[in-house]
């Protein structure tokens, strides 16, 4: 008589006995990455694994789902944390048919049982909007990520966008929502073209760290002083706020507590001490030098 196949729920923890100490930690090193996030969201997932005594085996996003099979179908990894997520991300059933505990960096459109953890972006933008807004902005514009992003449906930057732009509408606020590359001539270009259009925009939301120095660089060079011609909220890493020549007004990325609570997450679900769930941190906005109410006009 055969013997019924035995399969693994979702999600299921490795037998005991079976453990490896090891996960995959997923990272996007593609053009268009926000870097800086990147580095401090591994530099903490390292820190957080080797206090917890177990080791991560670094994958890129190009090397694809084949990477994850491997990875955990050899029994190298326990479990899996996935950075880049994607609002319709392919990854998705990958990971489900997997059989190991898994967190997503992000949340997808239909994230079906996968544990989630990321800042809340919507809330994010609908803060930066505010802020501006209680300041007497009237049309704000938000500089966000390359085309490239957008085009594959980054959950971040797509969060983001619809936050600020319905905070916008529920403030009866103007909004413009921009895309440009991250080189210095294409911010002296995209500032070009939206002052060109809307000359009547005081406020700029910048979530694209990548081109956040070159967004300052070409304000200046268009003779616009920052705040007193134009105010900036900048969405990035705290770190990131005072390598300018004036400290910016931020909602910061927690990328190190992020990656911190990621792999404790997946240590949790490995010792059966949670179960998936969809966590998004509450964002806060600092208010520096770089906001002001805009002159009158």
């Amino acid at each position: 008589m055969r013997k019924r196949a035995h399969h693994r729920p979702a999600g299921a923890p490795p037998a005991a006995g079976h453990r490896t100490n090891v996960l995959a930690l997923v990272v996007p090193l593609r053009a268009g990455a926000h870097d800086v996030v990147v580095r401090e969201f591994v530099a903490a997932a390292i820190a957080a694994a080797g206090a917890r005594e177990h080791a991560l085996l670094l994958l890129t996003a190009e090397e694809g789902p084949a990477a994850l099979r491997r990875a955990v179908s050899s029994s190298v990894a326990d479990g899996v944390v996935v950075m880049d997520v994607e609002a319709a991300d392919p990854r998705v059933p990958v990971l489900l048919g997997l059989g190991r505990p898994a967190v997503l960096i992000g949340v997808p459109d239909r994230p079906r049982g996968l544990g989630c953890l990321d800042l809340d972006f919507a809330a994010a933008g609908a803060l930066c909007l505010g802020h501006l807004a209680s300041l007497g902005h009237e049309h704000v514009a938000l500089i966000g990520s390359s085309p490239a992003t957008y085009r594959r449906g980054s959950s971040a930057a797509t969060r983001l966008a619809r936050g600020f732009t319905a905070e916008a509408n529920r403030r009866r606020v103007r909004s413009t929502t921009l895309a440009w590359g991250d080189t210095h001539r294409q911010a002296v270009r995209g500032l070009d073209v939206l002052f060109a259009r809307h000359p009547d925009v005081t406020g700029l939301v910048v979530h694209n760290e990548t081109a956040l120095p070159a967004v300052l660089a070409g304000l200046r060079r268009r003779g616009l002083r920052v705040p007193e011609d134009i105010s900036l909220v900048a969405v990035c890493p705290e770190s990131l706020t005072t390598h300018s020549l004036l400290e910016l007004t931020c909602v910061a990325i927690p990328a190190r507590e992020i990656g911190a609570l990621a792999v404790e997450t997946v240590i949790r679900r490995l010792d059966g001490e949670s179960a998936p769930e969809t966590r998004l941190l509450v964002p806060e906005l600092t208010a520096r030098a770089s906001t002001a109410p805009p002159r009158p006009r």
